[in-house]
């Protein structure tokens, strides 16, 4: 198998110059056919047909370089000496790389030079008026059939890899502005509080003789503004994905575990086919039951999209030192287009979450066909 892996390498590498060999030892092997089929012996007339055609069939090597000037060669040995093969070939490359105003020019010119050297003695020329679109247009159809499925391969070819390409740059851009927000929500909120405990720290730094009552009180608005500051910081976690207004606004209120309920049922009125088994301790930190309210809305929201209601499951649960576990499955889709355009750059942003909350997201396609999304959070 590893032979023949090599051999199909060697081939595909070299095809290119081993159609050349083809092409100019079948233009040859018409020629020394064609000059060895008139009279006894070999005469002038013969001698011109080889020497010509071997000119010709030989031009074939340099036929994909430069295929204008071997088709030109080839027409003048069609009308010089009634030689066929080789323009044919020619007008065969030169349709595959081209298809404008030069191959029109040349296939007439083949198509003139093969009246004139294929007109009957009478002077009737309707035989090869008729015959020549045929057997001239024949090659220039192959090989602008074959041009025009080239360039299609190329074109579908070039706009796969741009989709590719755009699809990881989207996701790329929203990593890096999920990233930016953050940092922009984090200077903003903690950079107050962070420098008042720096304040209240670098004053019992300098002041080491204060009494024991001021000692307390710094240390306690040191606790207190750590405590609000710990208590922003969840905020700026747990509502940055959904800020989308201007000023603000949407920073409140935030969903809670609480509200999963809701959100299923919400679901369920829109006329999606949901189970759910919801066992959330109602004590779960704000940041975990945000977290998770976004990962099964983020799934529910991809199903409305693209499985056009199907059959979902919807599991949440957990317990302290075990984690919370989320799992949102749907059954493979009845129809294969989505109601609704969407970016891919949903489940990009909730791994981003997810991860900040220091758990893990898997997203992907089950074995029937469905889709499952999946996530675990530090509880």
């Amino acid at each position: 198998m590893q032979r023949l892996r090599r051999w199909y390498a060697w081939f595909i590498r070299r095809a290119p110059r081993i159609r050349d060999v083809l092409y100019v030892a079948f233009s040859l092997l018409t020629i020394v056919a064609q000059a060895s089929s008139g009279k006894p012996g070999w005469h002038t007339g013969d001698w011109m047909v080889l020497g010509v055609g071997i000119v010709a069939s030989l031009a074939l090597w340099w036929r994909r370089k430069y295929p204008v000037t071997v088709t030109v060669v080839a027409v003048v040995a069609l009308g010089s000496a009634g030689i066929f093969m080789p323009v044919g070939l020619a007008l065969l490359t030169l349709a595959i790389r081209r298809r404008d105003l030069a191959l029109a020019v040349l296939t007439f010119a083949a198509y003139v030079a093969y009246i004139l050297q294929n007109r009957p003695s009478n002077g009737d020329l309707w035989v090869p008026i008729f015959t020549g679109p045929f057997l001239i247009g024949a090659w220039v159809a192959v090989g602008a059939y074959v041009g025009a499925r080239r360039d299609l391969m190329v074109s579908l070819r070039d706009r796969a890899e741009r989709a590719e390409a755009e699809r990881e740059l989207r996701a790329e851009q929203a990593r890096l502005g999920e990233r930016a927000r953050i940092a922009q929500e984090m200077h903003d909120v903690l950079a107050h509080k962070v420098s008042l405990i720096a304040l209240h720290a670098g004053g019992l730094e300098v002041n080491p003789a204060v009494g024991p009552d001021k000692v307390e009180s710094s240390a306690g608005l040191i606790r207190e503004t750590a405590r609000q500051a710990m208590e922003d910081l969840r905020e700026v976690l747990g509502v940055l994905r959904t800020d989308v207004s201007q000023n603000g606004a949407d920073l409140a209120p935030v969903p809670r575990a609480a509200d999963l309920e809701r959100l299923v049922q919400a679901s369920r009125a829109a006329g999606v086919q949901v189970t759910s088994s919801l066992t959330l301790p109602d004590d779960v930190p704000a940041l975990v039951g945000r977290t998770v309210y976004r990962v099964v809305q983020e799934a529910l929201t991809n199903v409305h999209k693209h499985a056009r209601g199907v059959h979902t499951e919807v599991l949440v649960e957990g317990a302290p030192g075990t984690g919370v576990n989320v799992r949102v499955t749907n059954v493979r889709p009845v129809a294969a287009d989505s109601l609704l355009p969407g970016s891919g750059a949903g489940l990009v942003g909730l791994r981003e979450r997810v991860t900040l909350s220091g758990g893990r997201l898997d997203a992907g396609p089950t074995q029937d066909g469905g889709w499952r999304v999946e996530a675990w959070l530090p509880y």
